[in-house]
């Protein structure tokens, strides 16, 4: 067989495998709006729906390790695709991560319904939402950069990090103000609080995501630098 065929069929599988990535993405992320969705709608349906889809994304992480640890035995790739395979292996666990997020925002939601707290409640659920929407714009902009290989791109989802940890701690402040007006409200801000904190963790997965894209590309390990050096590396 042609060192020409080989390389065709090396790049079809990478093809292959980079599709079934982009594709366990856009499931986590739309599990991790469906949760927010049956917060915000106090749904037990919709949470119930996220928890299903749980063991599909398990499935996947599971079968694309697999098929990752096959192409390696196979091919015995070298440099930058072998560098590919890694960092395919570290997103789909991050991707896998989001969902178990998801997942437990879910029976969050299913806990706040099955002990009878009113939806009327005065909480800052809208708020909440808003922070999910910057979560999941994270994830895509981080998953858009997979697609392309762009560490720009990737670049652009590190700075914006800030943004849902800024979030995240006015909430906790503004969570805090209610327990303290309010004691009917602790039990409920409790789980909130730990809702808001699934949420900025599926930030620091999209992040991660990003480092990895960098990494793919430059062969430079971006983790635990400075901005300024991250800039440096994809120049």
């Amino acid at each position: 067989m042609s060192d020409k065929h080989l390389s065709t069929q090396f790049d079809a599988e990478l093809s292959g495998i980079s599709t079934r990535v982009l594709e366990m993405g856009g499931l986590v992320e739309s599990q991790v709006a469906q949760a927010v969705r049956a917060l915000l709608q106090f749904s037990a349906e919709i949470a119930t729906q996220v928890l299903h889809d749980e063991a599909r994304v398990n499935q996947m992480e599971i079968e694309i390790d697999r098929d990752l640890s096959g192409i390696i035995a196979r091919r015995q790739p070298t440099a930058r695709d072998l560098r590919l395979l890694i960092a395919v292996s570290k997103s789909i666990a991050n991707l896998e991560r989001v969902g178990d997020e998801a997942a437990r925002i879910a029976r969050t939601v299913q806990r706040l319904i099955d002990t009878g707290v009113s939806s009327r409640l005065r909480l800052p659920v809208g708020d909440l939402g808003f922070e999910a929407e910057l979560a999941t714009a994270q994830l895509r902009k981080a998953l858009d950069a997979f697609a392309r290989l762009d560490p720009v791109r990737a670049l652009e989802v590190l700075k914006q990090d800030d943004q849902i940890d800024q979030e995240f701690d006015g909430l906790l402040r503004k969570l805090i103000t209610y327990m303290m007006e309010d004691p009917r409200t602790i039990s409920a801000s409790i789980d909130l609080i730990f809702v808001a904190k699934s949420i900025e963790r599926v930030g620091d997965h999209a992040k991660n995501i990003a480092e990895t894209i960098i990494y793919i590309v430059k062969g430079t390990d971006v983790r635990h630098t400075s901005m300024a050096a991250v800039e440096r590396a994809i120049q």
